[in-house]
């Protein structure tokens, strides 16, 4: 059962209202959502699931299972989405967070490295007035009012170079992203990678705010509210690149390890708020310092926001920052000031 993984764009375009048509049936929303994202592999889903779907979509199950396709991930050097939630090249990515979390800094930050590696950036203005937008068009090549001009830039330009673009959910609710898709694939252009924010914040109330997704990033109120950016948090975030992980033991033991040590360092920060850290057991306490120094470890200062923070931006491979986690769960970093920990790039 290895290397099967779902359709998500297919499903994507004949299902785009998910969440009323898979409750309609007796599906968990959370179900298929995990599905879509490769939380949940199809090796361990339901037979009936899968076939529920496949009905949903008016396909059979074989284009609903896609076999022994390898995904593309795009290595971004934001060290949090590599080693937990790869980017989908060619995918749609949407990010859940409150208005204040920092997911249009993320954003910022990804066409910024993605305009560097040549990629035409698309924003698909929201209607209303947001001025936080602002802060993310000056690395976006084309500022859109219509879907039907983004349709027509994607078009022109066609499988020639890579597209990053962005929208809000207000397009995903109005039928507008749907409608793309489907226009874009009808004309056989597949490289368009596509952001889905939410200026609102609506998004963190929805069991699928946005429709199937291949990338999910989940933003976390405490990470934020003790300002350790990006707020994405470890756990909840995923990606169906996850799959292909599997097949990369280095990467799959890294990232396991680190998301069940970051599991128990949240637990004992409460106890540890309360209690005092010289309550905890000798074992107890390596894994709150180290669950402390990953966390730390995992915020990056961002080129966007350098004039900002006074901090120069940096961007870390991924095989850097799965050496420099290696040695943090293997204690080599125990006796380092976690003050030094955080808003760094690489270790190593």
């Amino acid at each position: 059962m290895e290397n099967l993984r779902l359709n998500v764009g297919l499903l994507r375009r004949r299902v785009p209202n998910l969440t009323s048509a898979a409750k309609s049936i007796g599906l968990r929303a959370a179900t298929v959502s995990n599905l879509c994202t490769g939380k949940i592999s199809i090796g361990r889903s339901e037979v009936r699931t899968l076939v529920a779907l496949a009905t949903l979509a008016e396909c059979t199950l074989d284009e609903l299972i896609i076999r022994g396709e390898k995904i593309e991930m795009i290595e971004t050097g934001i060290k949090t989405l590599d080693l937990f939630a790869p980017l989908v090249k060619g995918g749609t990515v949407g990010l859940i967070a409150r208005p204040g979390m920092g997911q249009l800094v993320v954003l910022a930050e990804l066409f910024y490295k993605l305009k560097n590696d040549s990629y035409l950036t698309i924003l698909l203005r929201p209607e209303g007035r947001y001025p936080e937008i602002d802060d993310i068009i000056d690395d976006v090549k084309h500022v859109c009012t219509s879907i039907d001009e983004v349709y027509e830039i994607i078009a022109r330009a066609g499988n020639n170079i890579d597209v990053a673009f962005a929208a809000d959910r207000s397009n995903v609710i109005s039928g507008d992203i749907n409608q793309l898709h489907q226009k874009l694939s009808d004309i056989g252009i597949e490289n368009v990678t596509t952001f889905l924010v939410d200026v609102k914040g609506g998004a963190v109330d929805e069991d699928i705010p946005y429709g199937p997704l291949e990338t999910l990033w989940q933003f976390d109120a405490d990470l934020a509210a003790r300002h350790k950016y990006p707020a994405i948090n470890p756990i909840y975030s995923t990606s169906t690149v996850s799959e292909d992980i599997h097949q990369d033991q280095n990467h799959n033991i890294i990232q396991k390890s680190s998301q069940k040590l970051l599991r128990r360092y949240r637990e004992l920060r409460s106890f540890v708020s309360i209690h005092g850290l010289d309550s905890l057991p000798e074992n107890e306490k390596t894994t709150f310092k180290r669950g402390e120094l990953l966390e730390a470890y995992l915020t990056q200062p961002f080129y966007v926001a350098e004039t900002f923070t006074g901090i120069k931006g940096a961007s870390v491979s991924l095989q850097d920052t799965l050496l420099d986690v290696r040695k943090i769960l293997d204690g080599a970093f125990d006796s380092f000031e976690l003050e030094k920990m955080n808003f760094v790039g690489k270790l190593s």
